[in-house]
């Protein structure tokens, strides 16, 4: 994952409230915030399948409680960035943690499907709040040097750890208690973080500036049309009359967006960024990789379930291989970036993820895990540890200081973006794939996932020939 948008100007030193004495427990806090979200992007994945029966969603409605979240989450999250740069990250943060578990808690309580989407709306919501917030007050409360070397390092690694976390641990509690508890658990978490803040975490100084609110409200308007039309292309077919407006509706309000970012004088998304080209290629690769990977983690999730019929524990330590290889692979790639420079080492990463969306375009019914799922899994892992760093020292070199929290946050912006749009195109294969099938219930859903990890391997072959001709690959770019 990406680092979220650095304030706009660089905070002092800590409070004398914070003292040297509460690095520690301020660092813990922050990061603890930080790695809600990082779970809470995967924490329900293994109880989609419990989710499904108790509340009645169709198989390709099921989407909607990744989307409802990432959708919120992403379309706000220059926003929320902007919101902490006015009224000051901490207190940002803390509004932002406590929505996170209201929310949170009302999708523990939820008995109809409306009611669940909802709530993981309110989350993403949160999550915007929360996310921008968490890198400024690591800045603000530790001081230059080896100690906020340190606190970088930590913070980086948790937007992955805690996506892996979330797999084992939704399934461990989906399986020792209920799928409600993937989401009620924030509450307590939640609320330990709102109150150890204003002990231990020092507020930032607060700057004048306005938000962009009409280019957020365009933003996220427009992408959730687009979701949507492409939801209801999966169940009702291409000439469905709401799927069409729908698009329309997504084509005028995106066009909107871009005129309003053209014109707005603090603009949430600066159009300025894509003028170099490396960058260019850079944030174009962050939004296409995401959106062939994340319908891989929901469809192999329904696949071990529903046809390998593992349990939601079982599901979630499925996973574990993938995350080993990621972790083994990340610590590799600084040393490679300095050897060989970032194109060479991100072409490698994204040829490995489109052979594993080719390998799992192969899945059949009768493949166990080892035949087939281990392999791709494998390449998944390693693919996505030698890929996102590149993008990201390709994205954030050569940024100057007054724009380094603009393209962070646009960065991280369009990683979940593409992740949702992604998502809702492979649940739009999937369902015209199985709406006409027949065969038992294990072949239609294999077949269908089997044709949305084929679509899934085409966008990130798009992601590796764009990266390959557009980014021109300085050496030692980070």
């Amino acid at each position: 994952m990406s680092t979220p948008s650095a304030p706009s100007t660089t905070a002092g030193a800590p409070s004398a409230s914070t003292g040297t004495a509460g690095l520690g427990p301020a660092l813990f806090v922050i990061v603890t915030a930080y790695l809600m979200v990082g779970v809470d992007s995967t924490v329900v994945n293994v109880a989609l399948p419990d989710i499904q029966t108790d509340l009645r969603f169709t198989p390709t409605g099921l989407s909607w409680v990744l989307n409802a979240y990432t959708l919120a989450f992403g379309g706000l999250l220059l926003l929320g960035g902007r919101v902490g740069d006015i009224a000051g990250r901490r207190r940002t943060l803390t509004t932002g943690v406590l929505l996170f578990a209201a929310s949170s808690l009302l999708g523990g309580l939820a008995t109809e499907s409306d009611w669940l989407l909802a709530a993981r709306g309110l989350q993403g919501v949160g999550a915007a709040l929360i996310a921008p917030s968490t890198l400024a007050l690591i800045t603000t409360n530790f001081p230059d040097g080896p100690r906020r070397h340190h606190a970088l390092g930590v913070y980086s690694s948790m937007a992955g750890i805690g996506a892996s976390v979330g797999l084992v641990l939704g399934g461990m509690l989906t399986s020792w208690a209920s799928w409600r508890w993937a989401l009620l658990i924030n509450v307590p978490i939640g609320l330990a973080v709102a109150l150890a803040l204003p002990r231990f975490a020092a507020e930032t100084p607060r700057h004048a500036g306005r938000f962009d609110a009409a280019g957020a409200l365009t933003g996220t308007a427009g992408t959730t049309s687009l979701v949507y039309a492409f939801i209801r292309v999966s169940d009702q077919g291409w000439s469905d009359a709401q799927a069409q407006l729908g698009f329309g509706a997504a084509a005028a309000l995106l066009a909107g967006f871009a005129l309003i970012e053209s014109r707005a004088r603090q603009p949430i998304m600066p159009l300025r960024l894509f003028a170099d080209r490396d960058r260019a290629g850079g944030y174009a690769g962050v939004l296409l990789l995401p959106a062939g990977m994340f319908g891989a983690f929901y469809f192999l999730t329904l696949f071990s379930q529903r046809v390998l019929e593992y349990s939601p524990l079982r599901a979630g330590f499925a996973f574990l291989p993938m995350t080993l290889a990621m972790f083994t692979t990340v610590r590799c790639v600084p040393r490679l970036l300095q050897r060989l420079g970032a194109k060479p080492v991100l072409l490698t990463g994204m040829a490995l993820l489109v052979a594993a969306g080719a390998w799992l375009w192969r899945l059949a019914p009768g493949d166990g895990y080892l035949a087939g799922l281990l392999g791709p899994l494998l390449l998944l892992g390693v693919g996505v540890g030698l890929s996102f760093m590149p993008l990201n020292a390709t994205i954030l070199a050569r940024v100057e200081p007054r724009e380094a929290g603009a393209a962070s946050g646009l960065l991280q912006t369009l990683q979940w973006l593409g992740g949702t749009l992604g998502l809702s195109v492979l649940v739009t294969v999937f369902g015209t794939a199985t709406r006409h099938a027949t065969g038992s219930p294990a072949e239609i859903l294999t077949a269908g996932a089997a044709r949305a990890f084929g679509i899934g391997s085409l966008i990130a072959l798009a992601a590796l020939l764009v990266s390959a001709i557009v980014i021109k690959g300085r050496r030692r770019a980070v």
